[in-house]
């Protein structure tokens, strides 16, 4: 009895490894000369996920633990990063079609469908992904940077394949496709250096010291913790108004390049007090009228 169970078990068994092997050994397309079968699909998604691990560690690893050894900033070692993953993935599955007995050559007739669909609805995700690799190589912009892209200003975060991160000032995170980098215009505040020179226009009554409201300026300008020694801030006298002379103070920052509207904040409640000490006059819109005639009817 016990015998005839374990016959039956072991017939069971056995028919459903059979069975097994018959669903991975299913074939879903010829490619070439392989066939493409639900075990050959399952041991690819496998090994694709894998390595999308693996080379995602190494980048991390590149990134965080051997480049940061070395004087690189963290936007040119954010773009090796990414460049080495790319590669790396690239290489994995080349190696992993072949190691699995894919026939590439199949491929050559898939790319040129591809090429079609590229050529109609995949357009936009491929020059988002050339114009990614092209900001990777180049470096027009890098991770930390500050940037102005359209009407988009904000700290570069991240740059992927396809967009790139910006956080702006009110923490709000805007994704812009590459391609508006490659095809737009870009100010970066910081791709060469991080100091940058500011402006700031500042009127004052006719009736005052030019060489007063100089000094009056630059002593506001280096009260300022955020505003550097070298260089020297620097006032210049910049035109005559309709009610004011008018003069531009000019100061230097690297803390403030993500924040000018609150060192410009600050430098004039700085101005605007020293100002009211020194009895500097501020100006306001004003008109003369001149009546030459008709006072006798205005009397009646």
């Amino acid at each position: 009895m016990q015998q005839e169970i374990k016959d039956v078990a072991e017939e069971k068994a056995q028919g459903f490894i059979e069975w097994i092997e018959q669903v991975f050994n299913y074939s879903l397309v010829n490619l070439g000369d392989s066939k493409l079968t639900v075990g050959l699909v399952l041991t690819l998604i496998i090994s694709f996920v894998i390595l999308f691990i693996v080379t995602e560690w190494i980048r991390r690893l590149l990134v965080h633990k051997i480049l940061n050894r070395y004087q690189i900033d963290s936007g040119t070692r954010a773009s090796i990063g990414m460049i080495v993953k790319y590669v790396l993935i690239m290489a994995g599955v080349f190696s992993i079609l072949q190691t699995n007995g894919v026939d590439l050559s199949a491929f050559g007739i898939l790319a040129g469908a591809l090429g079609v669909g590229i050529g109609f609805g995949l357009q936009n995700i491929t020059n988002n992904f050339i114009s990614g690799l092209i900001i990777l190589f180049e470096q027009p912009i890098k991770v930390g940077d500050r940037i102005e892209v359209g009407d988009v200003s904000g700290d570069v975060i991240r740059i992927s394949a396809r967009s790139t991160t910006i956080v702006t000032n009110d923490n709000i995170t805007i994704i812009v496709p590459n391609s508006q980098f490659i095809d737009s215009p870009v100010i970066n505040w910081s791709h060469n250096d991080r100091n940058i020179r500011f402006n700031f226009p500042v009127g004052v009554s006719y009736k005052e010291n030019p060489e007063k409201i100089k000094g009056i300026l630059i002593e506001a300008a280096k009260e300022n913790a955020g505003v550097l020694n070298t260089p020297a801030p620097d006032v210049l006298f910049d035109s005559y108004g309709d009610n004011s002379i008018n003069f531009t103070l000019r100061v230097w920052s690297s803390e403030y390049i993500n924040r000018p509207k609150v060192l410009k904040s600050q430098l004039y409640y700085t101005i605007f007090k020293k100002f009211g000490e020194q009895g500097v006059e501020i100006p306001f819109p004003q008109r003369d009228l001149h009546l030459k005639s008709g006072f006798d009817k205005l009397e009646n």
